[in-house]
């Protein structure tokens, strides 16, 4: 971890990259895809050391908080609001998200009702099993990262007969909305950091159509300040040598293959389905649904449910515009002034992977133009 930390290897890097884009039109725009590599750019002061060497990096569409729709948190405020003797189970960031409804932190349970955070979809599901007279709701987002282990919930609540328990879910695939992005004639990415935890689950091929129908370059990249180097490093090379494709800067974790039991486990029990996501609209077959066995456990079946997103962002909130690489978090003129982490109104801003979070925490100062 030392070495991936390593001040003298960040600084050798970084000066390679500068020479590198010394022979290339720069800015380079890369998206760094996943949340987490969002801050640690930031946390690491990457940021402004990679403007300098010519290299502009864009938040994407990495953060499952930050992409669910408004009217499916208004949802699961719809349910322990109405339901009496319903519990709402769910990750701490997904409470405290904005909605035209307030958030889950803010609102007043129905009577014998509540709301409480977990960190996992097991623990959700040992709430079911010791309140069997409670109705036990899992509010449960995620990306393939996660999605599995919301799976075996499902499946073992299934095997166990736990009537009591479902899962309002929010499931989402990560290579569709790169295709959307792309589509977009208004946003021009040439290079696309890819996230090792998705990665470690459905591997590399994936991403591969984006060199080979594009000729966009990528890097699956870890989560330490060289790893992410090295994988920009990459994408740099590609560019100079004209040949786009995939290179794995993440093997000590990402297999070619992937995860073929997770990926088995995903396609035995969902279907993939057209999805709405903040920012970016709906997306072809980018969401995941349980299939008809399992509908019991849907939670958005179970209760009769009828959700559609489109919404968007809250009046003058501009995530949506941050998610696809549009606007950098400082353009928004809410940023650190009515939207902060106290008082959040978009969801960027909310969660730990958030980039207006990630910006406000380590370069308030920063503005896009700068």
């Amino acid at each position: 971890m030392k070495e991936l930390r390593s001040k003298q290897a960040i600084q050798s890097l970084l000066k390679t990259i500068s020479q590198k884009t010394r022979s290339l039109s720069t800015p380079i725009s890369i998206m760094e895809v996943c949340g987490t590599h969002t801050m640690t750019i930031h946390r690491y002061g990457l940021k402004k050391l990679l403007d300098q060497a010519g290299i502009r990096m864009l938040s994407g569409p990495g953060c499952p908080v930050c992409i669910t729709p408004n009217e499916i948190h208004e949802a699961a405020i719809g349910l322990v609001t109405e339901k009496k003797n319903l519990l709402l189970a769910t990750f701490g960031d997904m409470t405290r998200v904005p909605t035209r409804k307030n958030s889950l932190q803010k609102i007043v349970p129905a009577k014998d009702s509540q709301i409480k955070i977990v960190y996992s979809p097991e623990e959700a599901l040992g709430l079911a099993r010791d309140n069997p007279e409670t109705e036990v709701v899992f509010f449960g987002v995620g990306f393939e990262t996660t999605i599995p282990s919301i799976l075996l919930s499902v499946k073992r609540a299934s095997e166990e007969g736990l009537s009591n328990y479902s899962v309002l879910t929010a499931l989402w695939i990560i290579p569709p909305p790169l295709k959307a992005i792309i589509d977009d004639k208004d946003t021009r990415i040439q290079g696309f950091l890819y996230p090792g935890h998705v990665s470690a689950i459905i591997g590399i091929e994936p991403y591969e159509f984006i060199p080979r129908e594009y000729g966009i370059p990528g890097s699956i990249t870890g989560f330490e300040p060289v790893d992410i180097l090295l994988s920009i490093l990459s994408i740099l090379e590609q560019i100079q040598k004209g040949k786009a494709e995939v290179t794995n800067e993440y093997s000590r974790v990402v297999r070619q293959n992937g995860n073929p039991a997770a990926l088995a486990l995903m396609d035995k029990m969902c279907s993939k389905e057209d999805a709405h996501w903040r920012g970016i609209g709906s997306i072809p077959q980018s969401g995941l649904r349980l299939i008809e066995k399992y509908e019991d456990i849907d939670t958005e079946k179970k209760y009769g449910l009828r959700i559609a997103g489109g919404s968007g962002d809250l009046p003058g909130c501009l995530c949506g515009e941050v998610l696809r690489g549009k606007i950098l978090p400082p353009d928004c003129p809410l940023f650190g002034k009515k939207c902060h982490p106290e008082s959040p109104v978009g969801p960027c801003m909310v969660s730990f992977e958030g980039a207006c979070l990630a910006y406000f925490k380590y370069d308030r100062t920063e503005r896009a133009s700068e």
